[in-house]
């Protein structure tokens, strides 16, 4: 008996000793992998969260789709990646990257500052307190928001320059975000199937003629092959995109969620000098300035594109229109903001 009354007690002594919490893995997808800017800040960001309670290692991934694909399975604990993939886990915070959604026009011209500080407000309503049942999906939280930079149109041939000019031109359109096709075959184009591993190569051995894609791509994915001497970067912002955190909230203590999403709203300006210095670092020659006519055509395009997909059920009502009253208070003085055009 006394013998059965230790082990009991032994046992139950072993039951309530606290048990060490494994590590959070976080996957992030960099176009460099480990070299890339993406994944350094990730690491900053690492040593940060110790102070937010988790301790976090990182799995650098140059796939998107596999990183993706791994934080679905359980293999890792959080995400960082671009909206196009993350979407899924949160529409409403993937609504940043919906085609011209961050656009201030104002006298004919795109108004790049005020764009992004569409992007700067949205990210800082997100963040806030207010919004925290919006950040959450079930067990999946949006860990935090950053720009990634202007999704430009990159073209074969410069002469490309007119909605036009785009009908029966091959664009590449991504399997995963079915609002690029439905976008192309409204202009008349053809959306040409590929993925992020293979819309650069696909430009730059001809397969199409366009691609969407940030200055951040231009080097590394070697662009300029595709681009040759003939082609150019359209200074007009289809969308501008940006990196989202997706963290399973099972994995990381209570409060975790709202502490990172602060977090990388205090890296908003750090983001933006990376952004900066890829733009900075493309030829000046490579870049081609559409007319002001052309750039409100566009605008309006990507504005009815955009009304359309959302009727679909493909982007969230919701966020865009958050978006909407987020541009009017940039630039009140826009027609739409007198309109019912987003407000559902």
């Amino acid at each position: 008996m006394k013998k059965s009354f230790v082990s009991v007690a032994f046992v139950t002594a072993l039951g309530a000793a606290p048990i060490a919490q494994a590590n959070q893995s976080l996957c992030v997808y960099d176009l460099l992998g480990s070299a890339g800017d993406i994944y350094n800040m990730s690491k900053d960001y690492a040593v940060a969260a110790q102070g937010m309670g988790a301790k976090i290692d990182i799995k650098g991934y140059t796939d998107e789709r596999v990183a993706t694909q791994d934080f679905l399975a359980g293999q890792c604990d959080a995400l960082f990646a671009t909206a196009f993939r993350t979407r899924q886990f949160n529409p409403t915070a993937g609504a940043t990257d919906s085609l011209g959604v961050s656009s201030i026009v104002r006298n004919g011209k795109i108004d790049m500052p005020a764009s992004y500080d569409v992007i700067r407000k949205t990210i800082q309503t997100f963040s806030s307190p207010a919004a925290a049942s919006l950040m959450t999906n079930g067990k999946y939280e949006v860990g935090g928001i950053i720009p990634f930079g202007t999704a430009y149109p990159v073209v074969n041939d410069r002469s490309i320059s007119t909605v036009e000019d785009l009908a029966g031109k091959r664009i590449a359109s991504f399997d995963y975000d079915k609002a690029q096709a439905v976008m192309i075959e409204k202009i008349g184009a053809q959306p040409v199937s590929a993925d992020i591993t293979s819309f650069a190569s696909k430009f730059n051995n001809g397969s199409v003629d366009m691609i969407a894609a940030p200055a951040a791509a231009y080097r590394p994915l070697e662009l300029y092959r595709g681009i040759g001497e003939k082609g150019a970067m359209n200074r007009f912002p289809i969308v501008i995109l940006t990196y989202q955190m997706i963290i399973n909230s099972e994995k990381f203590p209570a409060g975790y969620g709202a502490k990172s999403r602060n977090y990388w709203l205090g890296q908003f300006n750090r983001a933006m000098a990376l952004v900066n210095k890829a733009e900075k670092d493309i030829p000046e020659s490579t870049w081609s300035d559409l007319t002001p006519e052309n750039m409100l055509k566009y605008t309006i395009m990507l504005r009815d594109s955009r009304i359309e997909i959302a009727n679909q059920g493909i982007y969230d009502k919701q966020g865009l229109k958050i978006i909407k009253r987020v541009r009017c208070s940039i630039n009140p003085a826009d027609v739409e903001c007198t309109s019912n055009s987003e407000n559902w």
